[in-house]
C-alpha cells in the first residue's frame, strides 16, 4: 500500500500526460500532412514505381511490370490491360510497398490511395519519435518539443505525402530504436539474472527486419545500434558490483551478444525473408524470365531452372536459390549499372546533406499559361513546385546540435548523448561510399530523428542547469522563440512543399540559395 501510495497521484499524472501530449502532436502532425495529400493527381517522382508496384503486389501477390502507357491509363482510372504478365526486376524488397498497398486497397488505386498510407505513418513516426525522447530525457515536455519539430520539418512532411519508401524506413527505424531504448530500462531493473528472451528485444528485431525490407540500407541501423543495444548491457553489468565479480569481461560479451544476435538480428533476417513471400510463391516466374540471362546480366542461374528439383523441398530450394541469384543480379545493379547512370540534375553528394545544401524538386510547373492567376505583378508568372526541402531551422540548428552532442558525450559519457550521433552516423556516413552513382538528399529523411533527437537533448540540458527564476525564464525564452522559429519557417515554406500555386516572384524569394533551384 505505502508504494502505491508513493506513485499517486503525481505518476499515474504523468503517465497520462506522457501519452496525451505525444498523441496530440501526432494527431497535429495528421491533420496537416492530409490536407489535400490528393494533389496532385498523378505520379509525382518515383511514385511511378512504388505504387504501382504496391498495386501489383495487391492483384497478384508479386510485381508485376506495366505498359508503357499504363500512367496516363491509370490516372484516367482504367485499370484494364495495364499489367504485361511478366514478374518486374525490383530493386528494392516488398516491405514498404505492402504498406502502400494497405492504403489502395481501402481507397483505391489512385493519388489518396496511394498516398495516405504515407501520412499514417508519418504522424506515427511523431508518436513514436515523443515517446522515445520522453523516455530519454524524462520530460514530457522535450518529448513533445521533439514531436513538434518532426512535424514542422519540411522533408518530413513532404516525404509523409508522397508513395516512396524512406518515410517508411524512417518509421522503422526509430520504432527499432524506441524498443532498444525500452530495452535498456527493462534489462537495468533485472540484472539479478541473464534473460535470454527479452520481449523488447524482439520488438527490435521485428522493426529493423522491416527497416531492412523497406531497404536495403536500414542493414547498417540494425548492425550499428544491434552492438550498442550489447555495449550498454556489457557495462552495466561490468559496473554492477553484483554481477561484476562473478563474470569477466569476454564470459558477459559472450552471454550478453549471443541472445541479442538471436533476438535482433536473426529476427530482422526472418522478417526479411517473410517479406519476399511474393517472390518466393512464384518463383518459377522469375526463373523464366531472369534465370537463363537477363540483358547485360547473362550469367543463368543453374541448371535447375530447366530441370526444376522435385518434391516440396526440392521446390522450396529451388526459391531459395533464386531469390539469391536475384539478390545478386540486383546488388551488381546497385553498384556497378547505376554508376554508368546518366546525371541527375537533382543529385548531391552527401556531405551537404546535413545543411540542405541541394533539395530534390520532386515536382515543377514552369509553364503555366500566362492566363493563370495567382495575385502575381503584372509582367510575371506562376508556379508550382513540390521541393524536398528540410525546414532550415531545424536543419541548420540540428547540425550545430550535433557537434555539440559530441562534446557532450566526451565530457559526459552518457549513453543518452550517444543515441542522435550513432543513428546519424548508421544513417548518412554509409552514402559517402556511393558518391560514384546518382544519389539524392531526401535520403537524408532517416536522419532528421536523430538530429531532432540532438536538439531536445540540449534543451533539456539547459532547463536542468538553471537554477534561479531568471536563468528559467531565460531558458523558456530561448526555447520558446526557437520553436517559434521553426513554425513561422514552416508556414513560410509550406506553399513549396506542397504544389501550391504562387507568383512566381514570391517563390523566388523562398530560394535562399542558389543550389535549391
Amino acid at each position: 500500500m505505502t508504494s502505491l501510495a508513493r506513485l499517486s497521484p503525481y505518476r499515474w499524472s504523468d503517465r497520462l500526460w506522457g501519452w496525451i501530449g505525444p498523441v496530440a502532436v501526432a494527431v497535429l502532425a495528421f491533420v496537416l500532412r492530409i490536407w489535400n495529400v490528393g494533389y496532385p493527381n498523378k505520379f509525382v517522382f518515383d511514385e511511378t514505381y512504388y505504387a504501382k508496384d504496391a498495386w501489383s503486389l495487391l492483384q497478384h501477390g508479386y510485381v508485376q511490370d506495366y505498359t508503357d502507357k499504363a500512367d496516363a491509363q491509370i490516372l484516367k482510372g482504367d485499370l484494364s490491360g495495364v499489367f504485361t504478365g511478366e514478374p518486374s526486376w525490383i530493386v528494392h524488397p516488398d516491405g514498404g510497398k505492402w504498406l502502400i498497398a494497405i492504403g489502395e486497397h481501402f481507397f483505391g488505386f489512385d493519388s489518396f490511395g496511394w498516398r495516405i498510407s504515407g501520412v499514417v505513418i508519418g504522424a506515427l513516426t511523431v508518436l513514436v519519435l515523443a515517446r522515445l525522447v520522453r523516455r530519454m530525457t524524462g520530460s514530457t515536455f522535450i518529448g513533445c518539443l521533439a514531436g513538434l519539430l518532426l512535424t514542422v520539418d519540411g522533408m518530413h512532411f513532404v516525404m509523409s505525402r508522397l508513395s516512396l519508401l524512406d518515410i517508411f524506413l524512417t518509421f522503422w527505424i526509430v520504432c527499432g530504436v524506441a524498443c532498444l531504448d525500452a530495452d535498456r530500462d527493462w534489462i537495468r531493473a533485472r540484472l539479478d539474472r541473464y534473460h535470454a528472451l527479452r520481449p523488447w528485444q524482439l520488438a527490435a528485431g521485428l522493426c529493423l527486419g522491416m527497416a531492412c525490407a523497406t531497404k536495403w540500407s536500414g542493414v547498417y541501423v540494425l548492425a550499428a545500434f544491434g552492438l550498442t543495444c550489447v555495449v550498454w548491457e556489457v557495462l552495466a553489468r561490468m559496473r554492477n558490483p553484483r554481477t561484476a565479480m562473478h563474470h569477466g569481461w569476454v564470459r558477459t560479451t559472450l552471454r550478453v551478444g549471443v541472445p541479442a544476435f538471436a533476438s535482433i538480428v536473426l529476427l530482422a533476417g526472418v522478417v526479411y525473408l517473410v517479406s519476399w513471400t511474393g517472390f518466393l510463391v512464384h518463383h518459377e516466374a522469375y526463373e523464366a524470365r531472369f534465370g537463363r540471362g537477363y540483358g547485360d546480366y547473362s550469367k543463368p542461374w543453374g541448371a535447375y531452372v530447366d530441370r526444376p528439383s522435385s518434391g516440396f523441398l526440392g521446390e522450396t530450394w529451388d526459391a531459395l536459390r533464386s531469390l539469391w541469384h536475384f539478390h545478386v543480379m540486383t546488388f551488381d545493379f546497385h553498384t556497378k549499372e547505376i554508376v554508368n547512370a546518366e546525371p541527375h540534375p537533382y543529385q548531391s553528394h552527401p556531405g551537404g546533406w546535413l545543411l540542405q545544401w541541394r533539395p530534390v524538386g520532386a515536382d515543377a510547373q514552369f509553364d503555366l499559361p500566362k492566363t493563370t492567376q495567382c495575385g502575381q505583378a503584372p509582367g510575371s508568372t506562376c508556379i508550382r513546385e513540390i521541393l524536398i526541402l528540410g525546414n532550415p531551422v531545424i536543419w541548420w540548428s540540428g547540425a550545430v546540435a550535433l557537434l555539440g552532442s559530441i562534446g557532450a558525450w566526451i565530457i559526459t559519457r552518457r549513453w543518452v548523448w550517444g543515441v542522435p550521433l550513432i543513428g546519424v552516423a548508421a544513417c548518412w556516413l554509409p552514402w559517402f561510399l556511393s558518391t560514384d552513382r546518382p544519389i539524392f538528399s531526401f535520403y537524408a529523411v532517416t536522419i532528421v530523428p536523430f538530429t531532432i533527437i540532438a536538439i531536445s537533448l540540449v534543451a533539456n540540458a539547459l532547463l536542468r542547469a538553471r537554477s534561479t527564476p531568471r536563468q528559467t525564464y531565460a531558458v523558456g525564452l530561448v526555447i520558446g522563440l526557437y520553436v517559434l522559429a521553426a513554425v513561422v519557417a514552416f508556414c513560410y515554406f509550406h506553399p513549396i512543399w506542397t504544389d501550391t500555386l504562387m507568383p512566381y516572384d514570391e517563390w523566388r524569394d523562398r530560394m535562399w540559395l542558389t543550389r535549391w533551384i
